[in-house]
């Protein structure tokens, strides 16, 4: 499924959607350029979990953990693993395989370790369609 925003709040809004409609053991891998609004969506899947706290990128933290939506949300930024095996020690089988959903930034990286049944997710600026104009695909299972 391909949608077309044009503005933040509608990438938040696309966002909102998708956690509304989200079930416990599922992983999103969220994939897109630095800048191209991961953050924003994120936001908005949060809010449609429940989450009521801010919500920012966990970029230095790698994971980072909200317990206050309708169940748990595992925000994963693994643009700084250096290794699969730094995913071990953080524990991801207990957030990939548990009761909450997880969100997971950069997920080409640990491609080898997510889910077959996956929902992949591609933001994609394109500048002459406007500053704020994002083209985002979503797939099941591509792993």
């Amino acid at each position: 499924m391909v949608y077309e925003t044009e503005k933040l709040e509608e990438t938040f809004c696309l966002g909102e959607k998708l956690g509304l409609k989200a079930r416990p053991g599922m992983v999103y891998c969220l994939e897109g350029e630095l800048g191209v609004g991961k953050t924003v969506f994120t936001q908005g899947f949060a809010k449609g979990l429940g989450v009521q706290g801010p919500v920012n990128s966990p970029t230095f933290t790698i994971v980072q953990q909200y317990e206050d939506g309708r169940m748990p949300l595992y925000h994963f930024d693994v643009y700084r693993i250096g290794d699969v095996e730094e995913m071990e020690e953080i524990g991801y089988e207990d957030c990939f395989y548990g009761e909450g959903v997880c969100l997971v930034e950069w997920p080409s990286l640990i491609r080898e370790i997510l889910p077959k049944e996956a929902v992949w997710i591609r933001i994609e600026k394109d500048l002459e369609r406007g500053f704020d104009y994002r083209r985002i695909t979503v797939e099941e299972g591509r792993t």
